[in-house]
């Protein structure tokens, strides 16, 4: 058999800031933590973390932590854990290795930062079901666990158009939520605070679309992969300065390779499209066997997760709410493929990789005939692979190869 090629990861200078700008924020965490010199409150990824950072709270993403347990590749084994107490194999392992992890007193966060030996203690728990249900089990579990209020909005699902009344139902909730903040944090709650934090998402919103968008240049100038792990700062720091001058860092960068035709794999030869979630644990597995074949995965929906367009610090409320329930997750199936089809556009892509993944079935669109659909619409080929965000005894590596090599012949007999 013949040896396979080794590929080149080209690295994004950018890297090493952010990983100082990320130690900064899981260590200050972990002072509050410790010296309970600061409020702390657990919020969902994309759940209202404005309103909670105007109102003086450092904030934990408990979905950000379930992703480090994939990629570090110890989530597999928390997720039994999980299991034995009573947590089905068939729900979110992002939640079952996160509880698996608590209950056996380990975490990631201490092989990567020396001094970190748990997770921070929350004051509240603040959810939105904007991504699923099974976040509102996650953060009642703590709740109890830790005897801290418990805090949610619960967002409409399988929406086609985001009207007023949806706007209207979301930002109430979101108001409803000041009291019991103000009360737990001792801090009232200030209009104009929350108006700068807002401003400053919305700038980082901005410059991580336009990294994003930086993709559709040929030849790219980043992958899929690369953009799992810069949506870092988008995610667990938005509302604040630090993510606002990372994402401009990074931009000039990409926009620099962009002007000197440094394309992210050489050669691209093809152009494909991520739908669903990544499989944490195989990010550099799929990377290079991708890039061995001078195939660019470039563009996804998950990525894009964290571009809040709606956003206005004039209407923070109902914009929140807007921005919060106009997510692909939240949508109905024809909003989806609109989206998909005009994302296969932007980007030039020559195909698309759906993830079947085992245990989100709210994150994989791959079920109910959207792939065929799209594919009679646009023309444009696909491949589903099955796997798992997090539980890597579902994915099947071989497998996953063989049919990936099978798509690209495909691709390349078109």
């Amino acid at each position: 058999m013949a040896e396979e090629k080794k590929v080149a990861r080209k690295k994004i200078e950018a890297t090493v800031q952010m990983n100082r700008y990320m130690s900064d924020y899981f260590y200050e965490l972990n002072e509050a933590d410790k010296s309970r010199s600061r409020k702390i409150a657990w919020c969902t990824s994309v759940g209202p973390a404005e309103i909670l950072r105007a109102m003086g709270f450092l904030i934990h993403f408990p979905e950000n932590h379930g992703a480090m347990l994939g990629a570090t590749r110890m989530a597999t084994d928390m997720i039994p854990v999980a299991n034995a107490s009573g947590y089905s194999p068939e729900i979110c392992s992002y939640l079952t290795a996160d509880v698996g992890a608590y209950m056996k007193g380990i975490t990631p966060l201490s092989r990567a930062y020396p001094g970190i030996d748990r997770v921070p203690r929350p004051d509240v728990l603040v959810y939105n079901t904007n991504q699923c249900r099974d976040v509102q089990d996650w953060f009642a579990w703590y709740a109890a666990e830790f005897k801290v209020p418990l805090l949610g909005i619960h967002t409409h699902r399988g929406v086609k158009d985001v009207g007023d009344d949806h706007v209207a139902s979301i930002a109430s909730q979101m108001k409803a939520l000041i009291p019991p903040l103000e009360a737990i944090s001792g801090n009232k709650f200030d209009i104009d605070k929350l108006n700068h934090v807002l401003a400053l998402s919305k700038e980082c919103s901005g410059l991580w679309k336009k990294v994003l968008d930086t993709a559709s240049a040929k030849p790219s100038p980043l992958t899929f992969f690369d953009g799992t792990i810069h949506m870092g700062p988008a995610v667990v720091l938005r509302g604040t300065q630090t993510a606002v001058d990372y994402y401009k860092q990074l931009l000039a960068e990409l926009e620099t390779r962009i002007h000197d035709r440094v394309a992210a794999v050489e050669p691209e030869r093809f152009r494909l499209y991520w739908d669903g979630m990544p499989m944490w644990g195989r990010l550099r597995d799929h990377s290079e066997l991708f890039s061995r074949a001078g195939v660019n995965v470039l563009a996804s929906t998950y990525c894009n997760s964290w571009i809040f367009s709606a956003f206005d610090p004039e209407d923070p409320f109902n914009s929140m709410a807007r921005a919060y329930t106009e997510l692909f997750i939240v949508r109905a199936d024809d909003a989806k493929e609109d989206y998909i089809r005009r994302m296969i556009e932007f980007f030039k892509v020559d195909g698309i990789i759906y993830h079947d993944a085992k245990t989100c079935p709210n994150n994989s669109n791959c079920r109910y005939g959207m792939p065929q659909r799209l594919e009679a619409l646009t023309g444009i080929p696909s491949l589903t692979i099955n796997g798992d965000l997090n539980d890597l005894r579902l994915v099947s590596d071989e497998q996953t190869k063989t049919n990936v090599e099978a798509f690209i012949e495909q691709l390349e007999e078109r």
